[in-house]
């Protein structure tokens, strides 16, 4: 009928095309930005991180406890060192000392061949026990001069010896191990004065 209105067959339906956009476009990515979910690989870089950083403290701090343990105990070797370093050498002395008290408990029975030969002993084994850790008499007579060992006491005129040279020693000297104890006390000789007759002769 002339009287209908009929819509015409070219004209495209509007869900038709809504569809059709609809069917182009791709569904919306899950992970992408922006849809309001968070992006589990950015958050998996800094969890890797912080338990590298915990790891690496942890190991820090199990190396400090070891290296101050290692240092208590160097400091706990050191003093114990220091404090039994001489318990081997007292005990040498005290056979020494037995000498001597077995010296003086028979003193007053003894004669003085006896307390003589009592006392070089008792001296011979005190010599061998110092030799034994290394202390060395140093007895420089007739030996030349060393500022290094020596200490001279005077200086004296002398013919018998080189001039330089020790003349007498007061005290001896000790050194251990090649570090000097004591130095030795000595006399050093010196070139003697010429007389007045050699003098008037060279004159």
């Amino acid at each position: 009928m002339s009287g209908q209105h009929d819509r015409p067959e070219s004209e495209p339906d509007e869900t038709d095309e809504e569809a059709e956009d609809t069917a182009g476009k791709s569904p919306p990515d899950a992970t992408s930005p922006g849809n309001g979910e968070p992006d589990s690989d950015a958050d998996a870089g800094p969890a890797e991180l912080k338990a590298l950083a915990d790891e690496n403290w942890d190991r820090y701090l199990r190396a400090a406890a070891e290296l101050e343990n290692v240092r208590k105990r160097a400091t706990r070797d050191v003093e114990k060192a220091h404090k039994f370093a001489l318990e081997r050498f007292c005990s040498e002395l005290l056979a020494v000392k037995d000498s001597l008290e077995m010296g003086l408990a028979t003193a007053d029975k003894a004669d003085v061949q006896s307390l003589l030969a009592g006392k070089e002993a008792t001296l011979k084994l005190l010599t061998t026990t110092m030799e034994r850790f290394g202390v060395v008499e140093l007895n420089p007579e007739g030996e030349p001069f060393d500022p290094q060992e020596h200490e001279a006491m005077s200086v004296q005129p002398s013919s018998d010896v080189e001039p330089g040279s020790v003349l007498t020693v007061f005290q001896k000297g000790y050194a251990l191990n090649g570090r000097l104890l004591r130095p030795a006390r000595v006399l050093v000789a010196c070139e003697p004065p010429e007389s007045a007759g050699d003098g008037e002769a060279k004159g």
